[in-house]
């Protein structure tokens, strides 16, 4: 059975967030049943694991993270050399937000906090093809110039960038197909009067029940993905 690292660099579980388990749960919750030939081993790098060793696995997921691509972690540097190694070996590495920041970071390309203020709810992005694709968002920072060899996947007036595909086995999305919709309330909850505004908040509670998110958004895709590279 192939064998699939998700990176965990968020500081998940906690308090606050309680009941929904950690991000590589929520990333195996929502790609494991479309990728059943596949075990999905979650790396806990911020709960002290090592970073995975690219002839340890078959592919790579990198999710998101509350870190910024400038933060100083302990585990940053050697994530930048992991990816490398990674392209060198043609390894497929599927990105999600911190995920797609960092590969595109990476990869030749920038990102960076923007002055849009902290985006959190349901947003609709524009795919190459011209479809509509709604998906959850939780960020600040973004991709601001894409990668040598990358091609923007998906849109939108506020994030340029929202998904990218390389050529290599690499492709992201600033979106998070893998975060149920009550996973962003909470983190609504967490954020009223501290990054957001109550208005502001009310508008990210609002969107979710206008812009509802497919359940298994984009899972098939990547499952195909992976399954292509494997």
């Amino acid at each position: 059975m192939a064998r699939i690292a998700i990176i965990d660099v968020a500081a998940l579980p906690a308090p606050h967030l309680d009941g929904f388990g950690s991000v590589a749960d929520m990333v195996t919750t929502w790609l494991g049943p479309h990728l059943p030939e596949a075990d999905l081993i979650g790396v806990d790098v911020v709960g002290g694991a090592a970073l995975p060793t690219v002839n340890a696995f078959d592919g790579f997921i990198l999710p998101g993270s509350e870190a910024g691509v400038y933060d100083e972690r302990d585990w940053m540097d050697p994530l930048r050399d992991l990816l490398l190694h990674i392209r060198t070996a043609g390894k497929p590495v599927y990105g999600i937000c911190f995920g797609h920041q960092m590969m595109a970071h990476s990869y030749g390309g920038a990102a960076r906090k923007e002055d849009k203020g902290f985006c959190l709810g349901a947003r609709d992005f524009t795919s190459d093809q011209g479809d509509t694709i709604t998906g959850h968002v939780s960020h600040q920072d973004q991709v601001v110039t894409v990668p040598p060899g990358a091609t923007v996947q998906a849109s939108a007036d506020y994030c340029p960038v929202a998904a990218l595909s390389y050529d290599f086995p690499a492709m992201s999305t600033q979106f998070h197909p893998e975060y149920p919709p009550d996973f962003i309330r909470a983190i609504a909850d967490l954020l009223e009067n501290d990054l957001m505004t109550p208005d502001q908040v009310q508008a990210a509670r609002q969107s979710l029940s206008a812009r509802p998110v497919a359940q298994d958004l984009f899972a098939e895709k990547v499952a195909g993905f992976f399954r292509a590279h494997l």
